[in-house]
């Protein structure tokens, strides 16, 4: 798998809304490798983001998050994730709809 070459940096590329993403989602991509599919990206939500609209969410790829800071509360769960908890969901796994009323930073990497 390949990838880009970086060293230890503050990332500072723009913060971008994802495609398809309701209000109040953004994310900073880190690192991307077109030929794999495999991507990281530091993804913030807004203090009130809810992701209620979208439903419960399934993705084709592994998705692995890690929460930096703040918290989220996982509506079909009825419980609040916070900075520090950590996620891996194979293709296909159900989860959310979300609630952030304080905002939540992640970091998160999918692959295939």
């Amino acid at each position: 798998m390949s990838g880009p070459e970086l060293e230890f940096h503050r990332p500072d590329g723009p913060w971008r809304a994802p495609a398809g993403a309701g209000p109040g989602v953004e994310e900073c991509l880190l690192a991307e490798d077109p030929e794999s599919g495999r991507r990281t990206a530091l993804v913030r939500w807004t203090p009130g983001t809810d992701t209620s609209a979208a439903g419960v969410a399934r993705h084709e790829v592994w998705e692995e998050v890690y929460l930096v800071e703040g918290a989220m509360h996982d509506l079909t769960l009825d419980r609040t994730f916070t900075a520090g908890m950590y996620a891996c969901r194979p293709p296909g796994m159900p989860h959310g709809p979300w609630t952030s009323p304080d905002g939540v930073t992640m970091l998160v990497i999918t692959y295939p």
